[in-house]
């Protein structure tokens, strides 16, 4: 074995891949001194990201938050329809919810890898978990659909399908918006950063779907409820996102680049001609109102990807956790410094069991 002297700063004659990074706080004063007034590097160690990615695959989980939104919003929408007396659009849309929720639980399964692993998220109940309570939904929502759905094809237990379709119809929105809890309840930057709009935006985009489905598969007669959603849908969604870029500093890169900013830049795209098309021209032409139904349900799905795009981004690049610590840190530093000001002039304002007040004269 050779020997190699061991200097100061390192062995001689050896010289390292790459310099070490140093922790802001831990030997921080030294590499600022040697460094000046540069900034420290957002990076951690060797280039590896400081949390662990999500292993889901793309197709299972945000075809899962798709799907799961759309099953919601479209027992609402069936509901509205039943009561209206729309029959044709309420029975697409209980068949719709139907389907939807059959392909989102398979999504979800084929994802963990065994059926039985959605079993086990069943026994048991804990309100703090977005995952339990959402195990929970879709365990109760799922047979209310189906019960409406079966009723509606064979005519039999009218008043039991009423009465699943007003229950699908309540767990509806809760299916709708919490996956958007659930993806927010994470360390991943660029969803827990958002956590409090993606609920609000995962409904509005749930409620453009839903309402491109009534287009695209209930007649023209009756699809006028269906355009009013469309539209509030659509602003919903766009002013929800648009309020979680701002909100987010420099994650928001993650929403306008690559994948997920190519995404949600045709979702914007497709959901607003969707809307607008379906407003103005829906009323007057089916092929129209299909047409529209069909961009607003691809912008829902574009809507989804991207965002689970974007939290993907944001997990791998070390950057994007570190800046923002970054920033709360100094946030909190300010207002302990602010707050020590104040104190002190408090302090010289009552010493002496003196208390600061106005002039005489004023």
């Amino acid at each position: 074995m050779s020997e190699a002297e061991v200097r100061r700063e390192g062995l001689a004659g050896v010289r390292p891949g790459r310099e070490a990074l140093f922790a802001p706080g831990v030997d921080g004063e030294r590499r600022r001194r040697k460094q000046g007034d540069r900034p420290v590097p957002a990076e951690s160690y060797y280039g590896r990201p400081v949390i662990k990615a999500p292993a889901w695959e793309p197709r299972d989980i945000a075809g899962y938050l798709f799907l799961g939104g759309l099953a919601g919003a479209g027992s609402v929408l069936a509901a509205g329809a039943q009561l209206t007396g729309r029959a044709a659009t309420a029975r697409a849309m209980k068949l719709s919810s139907l389907s939807a929720v059959s392909l989102s639980v398979a999504a979800l399964v084929n994802d963990l890898g065994r059926p039985a692993r959605f079993g086990n998220m069943l026994r048991v109940v804990k309100p703090t978990s977005p995952m339990s309570v959402g195990s929970w939904l879709l365990a109760g929502y799922g047979p209310l659909a189906g019960a409406a759905a079966v009723s509606e094809l064979t005519g039999r237990a009218p008043r039991a399908g009423r009465a699943a379709t007003a229950g699908a119809a309540c767990l509806g929105p809760a299916v709708a918006a919490y996956t958007g809890v659930l993806i927010a309840d994470t360390a991943v930057p660029a969803w827990h950063t958002a956590h409090r709009e993606l609920p609000y935006v995962f409904v509005g985009s749930a409620a453009a779907a839903a309402a491109g489905m009534a287009l695209l598969a209930g007649p023209r007669a009756e699809n006028r409820p269906a355009r009013r959603a469309a539209v509030l849908g659509t602003v919903t969604e766009l002013a929800a996102l648009g309020a979680a870029r701002r909100r987010a500093g420099v994650v928001a890169e993650t929403y306008e680049g690559g994948p997920a900013g190519r995404l949600l830049a045709a979702a914007r795209r497709l959901g607003v001609a969707g809307a607008a098309a379906g407003w103005l021209l829906g009323g007057r032409s089916r092929t129209v109102a299909a047409v529209s139904g069909a961009a607003l349900l691809a912008s829902s799905a574009c809507t989804r990807f991207g965002i689970f795009h974007a939290g993907l981004a944001s997990a791998r690049d070390p950057k994007y956790t570190v800046l923002p610590q970054r920033e709360r840190l100094a946030a909190r530093s300010g207002l302990a410094e602010q707050a020590a000001g104040v104190r002190a002039v408090l302090d010289d304002g009552t010493a002496g069991g003196e208390v600061a007040g106005p002039p005489p004269d004023a």
